[in-house]
C-alpha cells in the first residue's frame, strides 16, 4: 500500500468515526432536547465532504491532458510530417534525419527515462527498430508512417526448402504500377516472370535443383521495362532423406517406366513390383505387404489392378498404414471394378467407374520462353538443349473420366479448364490421392520432362508420410547490427559467423516453451546455427542492403505495436501520471467548510427546544 492510499484510508476512519460520533450524541441526548433531522444530516455530510477537501488538498487531481506526448522521430523522418506532430516533448533517434528540431538520445529507453511522466508515443517515420520495441510497453503508441520507398518492399520463401522441390517467392513492389519482377537463379537466368498486381504483390516459382547455399536473386522493372531494384535472395536449400516408395503396377507399361526413371532421379529410395502375369514379378525382389514392410514406407504408388491383386489382408494391411501416416497415390489405368469403388467409398472416396476417357489441355505456361529454357537446362550428354532452341509445347493428354472434384478433395493438378485430373482426401493420420491421367509419359516424350517431374513431385510431395524435423526458427530479416531472435534454441545451441567466431546462446527464460534466445550479428554473410548434429545456414543482410525490405519490416513491427496498445486496456495509473494540479484551491475550500461547520456546530440552528433555552 502506498502513501497516497493510505492517507485515504484514514481520512475515511476519521471520517466515519467522526459520523458515529454524532449519531451516537444525537441518540444520547433526550428526545426533548435532540436536535432536528436536517441539523444532524448536515453534520453528517460536512465529515465526508471535509475529508474529501483535505485528502485533495494533500494530493491534488492530475490535470487533464498533462499525460503529455513524446513524438519521436525515426528513419525516413520528413519535416513537413514532423512538424505536424502535436505532443510536449520531441526526441530524435540516432538514425534520423538530421536537421530536425528536437533532443537527440541514444534509444527510446532514454527518452522515456528523462520524461516519466509522458504516457502517450507518437512515432513518426520509418518505425521503431528491435532496440526499442521493448521500451513502448505498457504506454499508448501511435504510428505515422513515412510513405515506403520505391522498389522492392516484401519477399517472402518458404521456412525450408528441400533439394529437387519446387518453391515459391511472395512478394510486394512499391511504385512498379504496370511492371514486373523477375525471379533470376544463381547463373542469372530468369526462371519465372510475373506482373505485379494493382497493389504491388506477386508470386513467383522456381526449383531448388541441388542442396546448399543457392543465390537467387529478385528484380523488378518498371511499365518501361527499366530496373528499379535488384536483391540478393539467399535461399538455404537442405539436402532431405530420401523419401522411401513403394510402386507396384499390375502389368509393364510406359507410365510406370518413365515414373520409376523420375523417381530414379529425384533421388527416392525406391523398391518395384511388377505384376509380369503367370504369377512372374520384375523389379526388386518381392516383399510381403504387411504391417512392418508398410512401416518402412513413406508412399505407395500403385495403380487399379495391383490394388484389386492384393489378397485381402494385405488390402487391410495398406488401408491400416493409410490411416496410420503412410501417402497412397492410386494410378487410374483403366476403368474401377465394383469392389475397389466399394472399398473407396469407405475412405470417403466416390470417383466413379471411370469407363471413359476425355482429352486433357495442361494450364498454359505462365513463364516466358527465356524462363522455359533456364527451367529446362542444357540437357544431358545424350540429348542436350540448345540455348537457342524453342522450348517444347506441352502435348496434349488422356485422363480418365472421375469425379474429384468433391467438397472434400484437394487438387493436385488441374487442366486448362479447372477441371482437376488429381486429387486427395485425409484418411486418419494419412493422404489417398486419385490419380486419372492415363499418360503423363507424353510428357517425357515430347522433352518437357521438367512438367512430368513437376507434377509427381506435388503429387509425391502431398500425400507423402510427413517428417518431425526439429529446426530453429529465426523471426524477420537478420540484419548485421541488430538483435536477432532464434527459437528452439537449446543449452547446446551455437551460432558460427562467417569469419569463424562461434557464440553460445542463452535462451531467455521468459520465452517460455519457445525457447527463444537473441542473437547480435556483426557481419553480413551466411551464419550457421548449430545444435549437436544439426547445421542450419541463414543469411544476414548488410545494415543498407535491400532498404525496401528494412522500409517494410520497421513499418509493420511498429504498427503491430501501435494496434495492440490500441486494443489493450491502459493500466489505472497510464492516465493520471501528468503533473498534479495546484492545492491551494482545495486546501482553501477545505478551511472554508472547517470554518462554516465550527460556526455551525456552535449556532442554535436546529437545535432541540430544551437546548435552546438553555442556551438564551
Amino acid at each position: 500500500m502506498n502513501f497516497e492510499i493510505a492517507v485515504a484510508a484514514a481520512l475515511a476512519v476519521a471520517a466515519l468515526l467522526a459520523m458515529a460520533r454524532t449519531v451516537w450524541r444525537q441518540r444520547r441526548t433526550e428526545a426533548g432536547s435532540r436536535s432536528r433531522s436536517w441539523r444532524v444530516a448536515a453534520l453528517l455530510l460536512a465529515q465526508p465532504l471535509l475529508a474529501a477537501l483535505l485528502y485533495f488538498a494533500l494530493f491534488p487531481p492530475r490535470l487533464p491532458g498533462r499525460a503529455g506526448t513524446l513524438v519521436v522521430a525515426t528513419a525516413a523522418s520528413t519535416d513537413p510530417a514532423w512538424r505536424q506532430a502535436a505532443g510536449e516533448v520531441r526526441v530524435r533517434l540516432p538514425e534520423a534525419p538530421a536537421g530536425l528540431d528536437g533532443e537527440r538520445v541514444p534509444d527510446l529507453a532514454t527518452a522515456l527515462r528523462r520524461y516519466p511522466q509522458l504516457q502517450r508515443i507518437s512515432v513518426v517515420g520509418a518505425g521503431l527498430s528491435a532496440r526499442d520495441r521493448d521500451a513502448v510497453r505498457g504506454r499508448a503508441l501511435e504510428f505515422a508512417p513515412a510513405p515506403l520507398p520505391r522498389g522492392l518492399v516484401g519477399a517472402w520463401t518458404p521456412a525450408r526448402i528441400g533439394a529437387g522441390e519446387s518453391f515459391f517467392v511472395h512478394g510486394r513492389a512499391e511504385g512498379a504500377g504496370g511492371g514486373a519482377v523477375e525471379l533470376l537463379d544463381p547463373a542469372g537466368q530468369r526462371v519465372d516472370r510475373a506482373a505485379t498486381a494493382a497493389d504491388g504483390s506477386f508470386a513467383l516459382q522456381a526449383v531448388a535443383r541441388v542442396a546448399g547455399r543457392a543465390g537467387f536473386a529478385l528484380r523488378a522493372v518498371d511499365a518501361r521495362q527499366r530496373e528499379l531494384e535488384r536483391i540478393e535472395l539467399p535461399l538455404s536449400v537442405e539436402a532431405e532423406t530420401p523419401a522411401r516408395v513403394l510402386l507396384l503396377a499390375g502389368a509393364p507399361g510406359p507410365e510406370f517406366k518413365y515414373l520409376r526413371r523420375w523417381a530414379s532421379d529425384a533421388g527416392l529410395k525406391l523398391h518395384t513390383q511388377i505384376a509380369a502375369g503367370a504369377g512372374l514379378q520384375l523389379g526388386d525382389a518381392p516383399l510381403r505387404i504387411d504391417a512392418p514392410t508398410l512401416a518402412g514406407f513413406d508412399a505407395v504408388v500403385l495403380d487399379e489392378r495391383a490394388w484389386d491383386a492384393l489378397a485381402p489382408a494385405q488390402r487391410s494391411a495398406l488401408v491400416a498404414a493409410l490411416r496410420a501416416g503412410l501417402g497412397v497415390v492410386l494410378r487410374a489405368t483403366g476403368p474401377l471394378s465394383a469392389g475397389l469403388r466399394a472399398q473407396l467409398r469407405e475412405l470417403g472416396l466416390d470417383p466413379g467407374a471411370g469407363a471413359d476417357t476425355a482429352s486433357v489441355r495442361l494450364p498454359p505456361e505462365r513463364a516466358d520462353e527465356a524462363a522455359l529454357r533456364a527451367r529446362l537446362g542444357p540437357g544431358s550428354a545424350d540429348a542436350p538443349r540448345s540455348r537457342e532452341q524453342a522450348p517444347p509445347a506441352l502435348p496434349g493428354l488422356i485422363r480418365r473420366s472421375l469425379a474429384l472434384d468433391g467438397p472434400s478433395l484437394q487438387a493436385l493438378g488441374a487442366d486448362a479448364d479447372g477441371k482437376a485430373f488429381a486429387a486427395w482426401r485425409a484418411a486418419g493420420q494419412g493422404r489417398i490421392a486419385l490419380w486419372a491421367l492415363a499418360d503423363s509419359f507424353r510428357l517425357v516424350l515430347a522433352g518437357r520432362d521438367d512438367a512430368h517431374a513437376r507434377l509427381w513431385s506435388q503429387a509425391l510431395s502431398a500425400v507423402a508420410r510427413p517428417r518431425n524435423v526439429a529446426r530453429l526458427r529465426i523471426d524477420g530479416d537478420a540484419r548485421a547490427g541488430e538483435r536477432v531472435s532464434v527459437c528452439g534454441a537449446g543449452a547446446q545451441t551455437w551460432v558460427s559467423a562467417p569469419d569463424g567466431a562461434r557464440t553460445a546462446l542463452r535462451v531467455d527464460p521468459a520465452a517460455g516453451p519457445q525457447a527463444c534466445a537473441g542473437y547480435w550479428p556483426v557481419a553480413a554473410g551466411w551464419h550457421v546455427l548449430e545444435r549437436g548434429e544439426q547445421r542450419q545456414p541463414f543469411y544476414v543482410r548488410g545494415a543498407d542492403e535491400a532498404p525496401g525490405l528494412r522500409a517494410r519490416e520497421l513499418r509493420d513491427a511498429t504498427a503491430v505495436l501501435a494496434l495492440r496498445s490500441a486494443e489493450a486496456p491502459q493500466p489505472p495509473a497510464a492516465g493520471l501520471s501528468g503533473e498534479r494540479g495546484s492545492p491551494w484551491p482545495w486546501f482553501a475550500a477545505w478551511l472554508a467548510l472547517c470554518a462554516a461547520l465550527w460556526w455551525f456546530e456552535r449556532s442554535r440552528l436546529g437545535r432541540g427546544g430544551a437546548a435552546a433555552g438553555s442556551d438564551s
